[in-house]
């Protein structure tokens, strides 16, 4: 009797998960699928979404630990001042998990989790390097009175025009946001704002404006703290929906207002071609 009321209560569970059980396999709605894996379901080849575990949450978590303390640093908390001490975050935490997470969604087929992995994992190899007095990046620039050269305008002129470089970057992938939810939207809209911030911090300090550059630098971190709130957030949900725990929690899902994405391309191109 047990063994044959279990295959029923685990179709009643998987309904209300939002789930469809055949006698073979578990399928889910598009609007799930983009919750878990924050991309549009489109037709792929192969398994690899049912083989595989969802590898999003991971690289939110690697995300979110360095954002958080970047973030605390920037705002100075505690008598924080400087980056060198946590520069683990920029070279092990977040580009760790974030490239691992990158190289399994692109075996699963997932396009725009895998290009916002690589686009952050990069960035915090790259910015971390800057953390790094061993490696005397501004010894060209260096003087007298500015023995290490960090100081210089050319120093902080030309990291300036670098985040602005990724702040258009990072406003690029926030238009494809707008197709996924309000919640990644608003993370990417955060982090291209405090981009933009960050890089007018190098430019004030280029210009000796060392008050005016310390305000902002604390506007930045107040930005990609609530960024670093909003992916835990966002990892929490996933986790849960991993983990089929049934929360009622909002994400702001945007993908209604745009056409169907769960087609076959080829099919579509073929019907538009007879026609």
């Amino acid at each position: 009797m047990a063994n044959n009321g279990a295959p029923r209560i685990a179709t009643l569970h998987d309904e209300e998960k939002g789930l469809h059980r055949t006698d073979t396999t578990v399928t889910m709605p598009p609007e799930l699928f983009e919750k878990l894996y924050l991309t549009p379901k489109v037709p792929h080849r192969g398994d690899y979404n049912s083989r595989f575990a969802n590898p999003t949450p991971l690289g939110f978590v690697g995300f979110v630990i360095a954002t958080f303390t970047f973030a605390m640093v920037l705002m100075g908390w505690g008598g924080a001042k400087g980056a060198t001490p946590v520069a683990g975050i920029f070279f092990f935490v977040g580009p760790v998990l974030l490239l691992f997470a990158m190289v399994f969604e692109w075996i699963m087929g997932n396009f725009f989790p895998m290009m916002a992995m690589g686009l952050y994992a990069v960035f915090w190899l790259s910015f971390g390097l800057l953390q790094l007095p061993t490696l005397q990046l501004g010894a060209p620039y260096a003087t007298p009175g500015d023995p290490t050269g960090t100081n210089s305008p050319e120093f902080n002129n030309t990291i300036g025009l670098y985040l602005i470089v990724w702040g258009f970057m990072l406003f690029t992938f926030f238009i494809f946001t707008l197709k996924i939810n309000t919640v990644f939207a608003l993370i990417f809209g955060l982090v291209t704002t405090a981009a933009f911030i960050l890089s007018d911090v190098y430019f004030k300090l280029a210009q000796g404006e060392t008050e005016r550059a310390g305000r902002e630098q604390k506007a930045a971190g107040a930005l990609l703290f609530v960024v670093s709130a909003l992916g835990w957030y966002m990892c929490f949900i996933q986790m849960a929906g991993e983990m089929r725990i049934t929360l009622k929690l909002p994400l702001g899902d945007l993908s209604r207002f745009w056409p169907d994405t769960d087609v076959d391309l080829a099919a579509v191109a073929q019907r538009d071609h007879r026609d």
